[in-house]
């Protein structure tokens, strides 16, 4: 059985909200992504597919992913 944690990172991107700032509206319009406010950060939710062209677009503009 497939363990929920590797699951989880498979499918979202947790950040903080000011990594987003002036690519929020492109990341949703640009993906089929939901990013949910946990306060004091976003946490990006899609497929794995999804989330793996996510993670190429953020490193792209400028932010690193652990």
């Amino acid at each position: 059985m497939a363990d929920p944690s590797s699951l989880r990172d498979s499918t979202q991107i947790v950040l903080p909200w000011d990594a987003l700032d002036g690519l929020r509206c492109e990341l949703e319009s640009e993906f089929m992504v939901t990013v949910h406010d946990e306060g004091h950060a976003a946490r990006i939710i899609g497929s794995p597919v999804v989330i793996k062209e996510v993670n190429e677009f953020l490193v792209r503009n400028g932010i690193s992913l652990p």
